[in-house]
Parts: structure tokens; sequence; C-alpha cells
């Protein structure tokens, strides 16, 4: 596995950092192709339904885990 990729993204009009491995943004990248959406609305999305005790790049990390089958 990579190592963490940092990706600045806006959120509810603030500016944040979020740390993933590469992997895990392909597969973010892919889930908001498929959707027809952007990465950022993807993730606003994500960052929206999470609870205050779960960290952004878990919830992002769940997302991608919820919505990728092996194949």
């Amino acid at each position: 596995m990579s190592g963490l990729v940092k990706r600045s993204v806006t959120l509810a009009g603030h500016r944040t950092s979020i740390a993933l491995e590469a992997e895990f943004w392909a597969a973010l990248v892919a889930c908001a192709k498929a959707r027809g959406m952007a990465l950022a609305a993807l993730v606003a999305e994500i960052d929206a339904a999470r609870t205050s005790e779960q960290g952004l790049a878990s919830a992002l990390r769940v997302f991608v885990l919820r919505n990728f089958s092996c194949r």
C-alpha cells in the first residue's frame, strides 16, 4: 500500500486537508465519477452524513469499503 496523500478541500466554507492512501483517493474518484459528481461534492456529502465522533478520513475510508465490493 502506498503512503498518505494529502488533498485540500473546502467543506461548509472552510478549507481543510485530508490525508488518505492513494488507493482510497482513487476509489473515491471512481465513486464520484460513477455518480456523476465532483470529488469535492462527494466528500462534502460524506462529511455531512458522518457523526461527530467519526473523523473525516475514517468516514471516507468506511464509505469506500461500503461501496466497493470484492471482484
